[in-house]
């Protein structure tokens, strides 16, 4: 696969999505890019905005082996990443792999368990493998993670913490339908109660795990001219030096949102990013790893606008 074929096989994976899911364009457009980048996705919002059913739909689209955790404040790392039990009958232990040895894995409302089982992630989303009892296991080269969270304001949810969010490529906020794709939802799901089965609406995988690796190794293709990637830098940087942040973003976070723009680019049919692709993403890719100044908390500012001031205020190369 090379470049020109992926935003083809992207448009064939969002009209599968768009089968079940109505509207979520643009998450379903961040998704893309991480799939193809290798990063990792926490998909924010209030209960009932298709978190759980998007993710379950995309897994199918794609026909990755899928898994899911529901986190709640009772599950322990052992449920996530699995145990050695002893077998009396053999006399020796056995390893009884964890919901994480999967493909695409759906941490369902990771934000209701405590950071101590939520940390349980951190080396599997870092360096796709898990410790288990001092013995290291491989993970798919493919694994990805999405997770999703009610917002924190919500009874019972427990905040992330910092090293766990700076794994995720982007934080993507979903906000409730406009009235006409939420009349369309009406519609067509509003003949039973249960979540909608996405095979069973037809949802059918359009690549598989060979043509995803092949379009992964296109999408590295993509070149990065030195303004570009200068572009990125200064605006990482800013975020260090804003009197409104406390926190600014980490270095790891430059060099994701240049492999998510190379993805960007590629996925609309182009070898080279330019800064449009850049600010497409800078958003979703810094809100999650940027902490507010106390003075900004009093005055009531958002993380969101402080970025996109930041991104606006950098001049963007020619």
């Amino acid at each position: 696969m090379d470049i020109s074929e992926l935003k083809g096989v992207a448009d064939k994976i969002r009209g599968q999505v768009a089968k079940v899911v109505i509207g979520q364009a643009e998450t379903v457009d961040l998704m893309l890019v991480a799939l193809f980048c290798g990063g990792h996705v926490l998909l924010e919002g209030p209960p009932g905005t298709a978190k759980t059913l998007l993710a379950q739909t995309f897994a199918a689209s794609l026909g990755l082996q899928f898994g899911r955790i529901q986190f709640t404040p009772d599950l322990l790392p052992g449920d996530i990443v699995g145990t050695n039990q002893f077998n009396f009958q053999t006399s020796s232990f056995v390893t009884n792999r964890g919901p994480i040895f999967c493909e695409m894995l759906l941490a369902d409302e990771i934000n209701r368990t405590p950071p101590k089982t939520q940390a349980a992630l951190l080396e599997a989303m870092q360096e796709r493998r898990v410790t288990l009892d001092g013995k290291s296991h491989q993970l798919s080269d493919r694994f990805m993670v999405i997770a999703t969270e009610n917002p924190i304001e919500q009874q019972g949810t427990y905040p992330l913490p910092e090293a766990q969010l700076d794994r995720f490529l982007f934080k993507h906020t979903l906000a409730y339908p406009d009235p006409k794709e939420e009349l369309a939802l009406v519609q067509q799901q509003g003949t039973s109660v249960r979540m909608p089965d996405p095979v069973a609406l037809g949802v059918e995988a359009v690549l598989d795990k060979a043509r995803l690796t092949d379009g992964v190794a296109a999408v590295s293709q993509a070149k990065l001219s030195e303004p570009v990637a200068n572009y990125i830098v200064n605006i990482v940087r800013a975020t260090r030096s804003s009197p409104d942040l406390s926190y600014g973003a980490s270095p790891r976070s430059g060099a994701m949102l240049a492999a998510a723009a190379r993805a960007h680019a590629a996925l609309d049919g182009r070898n080279y990013v330019i800064p449009d692709d850049v600010k497409a993403l800078a958003l979703p890719a810094f809100r999650h790893r940027v902490v507010l100044s106390p003075a900004a908390e009093i005055d009531g500012r958002k993380a969101d606008d402080i970025i996109k001031q930041i991104v606006e205020s950098i001049e963007a190369p020619r």
